[in-house]
């Protein structure tokens, strides 16, 4: 089966096809077949069986070259699209206004292809952009699950896109057509299981063109499921082993067939989960290119309820569309007009402002291709907010409950209704249950109420009487989820939430009650949990599940920090937290208090202060001295944390991003240069202590735990450092009472072990420890939790036969000038896990698997780094290299080092900033003759080097547009070559790109 590993999976059994390997072995491809993914996944295929089959597409070709697209150009006319053929996310695709913008994206787009392949395609973005979920069985039998509007139409990638579910602007007519083209398509395309289609609809006719099809399980897919409570891979696995769908059984209803098509009666909004404001350098503008790392969906029975409550459950500090204070509207007219144009990760918040300041409806639509019923519903509720407003005094004084009501059926959470009132949050909450405005829990039923559910899939509404659900007096425990995906937590808290669900009913726990609103997340699969409320991870609606469900207590220690944030406020509405007390949490959580604790226990710690001051936080840093690290608690522009290397940064920092004052204090400690850094997992009872593992981190101190490649057990660290390490997290794990998993970050330099902060909940890393050792610490954490004791066991690490090495997956293509060095803030979007018999075996492994491609022999290396000192450092790395056959280049000041101080012949590339110099670097990047780069930019350069920095810039972006892999540090470097001396020698067989 390669319909359920995504595009990895789809472009791997493409390549054993064609290389024969199928054949050879006698394996069958089940689902769809090989011609039918390939019909699928090459535009230019795709164009012509669609055309065969009397559906239209854009107007469009394919070219292999940049002169075969320049001539395809020629007759179709700017703007233009720009497809890329067998990639993820419209990986390398675009849209070009002009020839340079052109030859940009074509050329990234043929790099990033697999065949090398590009679709020349007439621009339709002002079209809509709607998509149809198919099933279909091998015996020509197939039905619709579901579609999908995607409100900010053509111009914005689908991943990128609002969508909501079912679709809202189609009439009857339109929806029928598109859906029987669907249908005609997926026929012609061969497609055995499940696929989603897109198409491009002309808002004001019925014209319309087929987009793409996804012969796989995608994110629309996930979308679609969850949004009907339909199994898609369920029965597309059974369809793909030979059932037809009129022989499986809907599991929601127990008695319908999975051939009748869903019927829905609410609304699900999809919304993205975008960190652009943790990258350096990058544009904000959404397009073609996915650039979100995450998304969450809310259901609602009206469209304004659903978009307030995604946008809650987003977690970026929004309260929902409008009534925020802490929200800086858009006033000029211009800048309005432009953000509509050329729309950013805001635009729905743009949207609302435009509406504020006077934009009519029609002038919306015109600028953004947003239909006017998404605008008007906006609307609604910009218009809710200014009767709230107005009718202040008559809500707070409870003489106004039908306005309070129709206020929370648009979805407004008692934090914008405090705003606009002039109430606390919790006075606010008192004066919804004295008037008995309280929600009701609807189930998923798949089928409109038709035929009576079978499943616990649940959401809370205000549009509603009654509750559809009894609520049993049973042991039951309540598990909160992660949310969405975002930089910092992904599929890892997933993991840790399943895991503990399973390993609560393995404890005799007879109801496990998860709440999540991801859609990409096993843990909201209704089948997977007892009850699974598909809600935001808010206070006011953890609380309102808590009182509806009266569980023996919560568990916030598996899903992140969000969960993590909510044990003080739980605890003080009377909420009963499982494990770590949230005294306790809150100890290891406030930094002058833990700070406290680790000098009670004299374990030593980077030296910090807490500063309201400019002045106050120099005067600081002059102490210390530099470099420091500065992290301010809230951060306007998202940004978190910092090295500062001089006054002047420091101040500047301070002043244009951090904001200190009284009310936005920062922490400030002391950055300790050429450390080692590394961590702990582990597991306590309150009173026993098991370490999962030490990790260390290849990298050092500098480069973000989530960013660093780890392994499994340490390689460098001495066992006596571990020792100390390992005897000062069981100290803080009892002193801190912990019932739970835990994590403690440390650094190493000079003899002496630091510690630098502890996390009472599931990690990052715990899937990584429990895997690599082989010990689940997430059913240790259960134990401890249920007030069990946990087994004695050995340190999970210390009889490993194999090294375990975790890298991380970064997006740094999809965004548009973004630089690809590593720092204290974390931008990885994934992450991959690798065994091998030696650190270098697991760790070559592990690069490959996250999209490095290993030097040919006599391939070419560009090596360019800053300051003499790394210098010195990359002399006996480029004399490996070289002596491996390797040819190496090197910017004009690094080769004439390498030269003077070690002898060495390496040739000269000219910087990217002077194209008239030949050779020259970008030449070789866009010819395809560079095929690693060693690029390692000195970290405290000053002001005067702002050229050399931005060179370096420069290399590393086009190199990552380009797909050429760049090594930005030295361990990662030198670890790097070992590996590839291991190849060279034979010692490792792996093969090369």
């Amino acid at each position: 089966m390669l319909s359920f590993g995504g595009q990895t999976a789809l472009n791997c059994g493409i390549t054993l096809s064609k290389r024969g390997v199928l054949d050879k072995y006698g394996v069958k491809v089940l689902g769809t077949p090989i011609e039918g993914i390939e019909a699928t996944e090459d535009r230019d295929l795709f164009r012509k069986t669609m055309l065969d089959a009397g559906i239209p597409v854009a107007r469009s070709a394919a070219a292999y070259s940049l002169e075969e697209a320049k001539k395809i150009v020629d007759e179709l006319g700017y703007p233009i699209m720009v497809r890329v053929a067998y990639t993820l996310g419209g990986r390398g695709s675009g849209v070009a206004f002009n020839e340079y913008e052109f030859e940009e994206i074509v050329t990234r787009g043929l790099m990033s292809s697999l065949t090398h392949q590009v679709l020349i395609e007439e621009y339709i973005g002002t079209w809509k952009q709607i998509e149809y979920e198919v099933m279909r069985d091998a015996y020509g039998n197939g039905m619709t699950v579901c579609n999908m509007e995607n409100i900010l139409a053509m111009k914005v990638h689908t991943g990128d896109n609002i969508v909501i579910a079912p679709s809202q602007t189609l009439n009857n007519r339109e929806y029928h057509l598109l859906r029987t083209a669907a249908l005609k398509a997926t026929e012609a395309c061969k497609i055995v299981g499940e696929c989603n289609i897109q198409f491009a609809l002309e808002p004001n006719s019925e014209r319309y063109v087929a987009i793409e099809i996804n012969a796989r399980l995608s994110r629309s897919s996930a979308l679609a499921s969850k949004a009907t409570g339909y199994p898609i891979a369920y029965i597309a696995a059974k369809l793909m082993l030979g059932y037809s769908l009129s022989e499986l059984i809907n599991k929601v209803t127990g008695i319908t067939t999975a051939g009748f098509e869903p019927a829905l009666d609410y609304v699900t909004v999809k919304m993205p989960r975008w960190d652009l404001t943790k990258f350096d350098k990058v544009t904000r503008n959404i397009g073609t290119q996915m650039k979100s790392v995450g998304e969450v969906m809310a259901i609602g029975r009206c469209f304004e309820e659903a978009l307030q409550k995604a946008i809650r459950m987003l977690d970026i500090g929004k309260n929902g569309l409008v009534a925020d204070s802490r929200h800086e509207p858009l006033v000029d007219p211009d800048k309005i007009e432009a953000r509509l144009q050329r729309m950013t990760d805001e635009i729905i918040f743009d949207v609302a402002d435009a509406l504020k300041a006077g934009f009519t409806v029609e002038r919306i639509n015109k600028l953004s291709s947003i239909d006017p019923w998404f605008i008007n519903k906006i609307k609604n509720i910009i218009e809710m907010e200014r009767i709230l407003r107005k009718e202040a005094r008559k809500v707070a004084s409870g003489d106004a409950p039908d306005l309070l009501r129709r206020a929370k059926q648009l979805g407004f959470s008692d934090a914008q209704i405090a705003e606009c009132i002039g109430l606390s949050v919790s006075e606010v909450r008192l004066l919804r249950k004295r008037l008995n405005i309280v929600p009701v829990v609807k189930q998923i039923d798949t089928l409109a109420a038709e035929w009576p559910a079978k499943t616990n899939y649940l959401y809370f509404t205000y549009n509603g009487d009654t509750d559809d659900i009894q609520f049993r007096d049973v042991m039951k425990v309540m598990v909160l989820g992660a949310g969405t995906y975002r930089i910092g937590s992904s599929v890892e808290f997933d993991w840790s939430t399943m895991n503990m669900v399973w390993d609560l009913k393995n404890n005799g726990v007879e109801e496990v009650i998860v709440v999540n609103c991801n859609p990409e997340t096993v843990s909201t699969d209704y089948d997977m949990s007892d009850k699974l409320y598909f809600e935001e991870l808010t206070l006011e609606r953890v609380l309102d599940i808590y009182e509806k469900e009266r569980p023996f207590g919560v568990v916030i220690s598996v899903g992140g920090q969000i969960p993590n944030n909510l044990a003080t406020s739980l605890t003080a509405y009377g909420a009963k937290i499982l494990g770590t007390d949230s005294v306790d949490i809150d100890r290891a959580e406030d930094r002058a208090k833990f700070s406290r604790l680790l000098d009670e226990l004299h374990i030593p710690q980077p030296e910090w202060s807490t500063f309201t001051s400019i002045e106050d936080a120099k005067a600081f840093a002059k102490k210390v001295s530099y470099p420091i690290l500065v992290r301010p608690s809230y951060v306007l522009s998202g940004a978190a944390m910092r090295i500062v290397w001089t006054q002047k940064h420091l101040e500047q920092f301070l002043l244009k991003a951090a904001k200190v004052s009284p009310e936005h204090p920062v922490v400030i400690s002391k950055f300790i240069m050429d450390a080692q850094e590394f961590e702990i997992d582990g597991v306590c009872d309150g009173e026993s202590v098991y370490i999962g593992a030490v990790i260390e981190h290849v990298e050092q101190a500098g480069v973000h735990s989530g960013d660093a490649i780890m392994c499994i057990p340490p390689q460098r660290l001495p066992a006596d450092v571990q020792q100390v390490a390992v005897e000062y997290a069981t100290k803080i794990a009892k002193s801190l009472r912990i019932k739970g998993p835990f994590n403690i970050q440390f650094l190493y330099k000079d003899g002496i072990v630091y510690v630098i902060e502890c996390n009472l909940r599931a990690s990052r890393s715990m899937p990584f420890v429990s895997k690599a050792t082989g010990v689940n610490l997430i059913s240790l954490a259960a134990l401890a939790i249920l007030n069990g004791k946990i087994p004695t066991l050995p340190r999970g690490d210390s009889s490993m036969t194999q090294v375990c090495v975790k890298a991380p997956q970064f997006s740094f293509m999809q965004l548009d000038g973004a630089d690809p060095h590593l720092g204290v803030e974390m931008r990885s979007t994934g992450e991959v896990a690798c065994f091998g018999r030696s650190f270098f075996e697991a760790l070559i492994k592990a690069l490959i698997a996250v999209g490095y491609k290993i030097p040919k022999p006599n391939g070419n290396i560009l090596i360019t780094v800053g300051g003499i000192q790394l210098k010195d450092r990359i002399l006996n790395l480029t004399k490996e290299l070289i002596g491996l056959n390797f040819n190496v280049y090197a910017t004009e000041h690094t080769a004439e080092y390498l030269e003077r101080k070690g002898g060495l012949c390496v040739k000269v590339l000219n910087k990217i900033s002077e194209p008239e110099r030949k050779p020259n670097i970008l030449d070789y990047l866009v010819e395809g003759k560079l095929e690693l780069i060693i690029n390692i930019p000195s970290t405290s350069v000053l002001e005067k080097f702002a050229s050399m920095l931005e060179d370096e810039y420069q290399i590393r972006r086009k190199a990552v547009e380009l797909g050429v892999p760049v090594l930005t540090t030295y361990e990662d470097a030198e670890a790097f070559v070992e590996g590839l001396k291991m190849i060279h020698r034979g010692e490792l067989k792996i093969p090369v790109s």
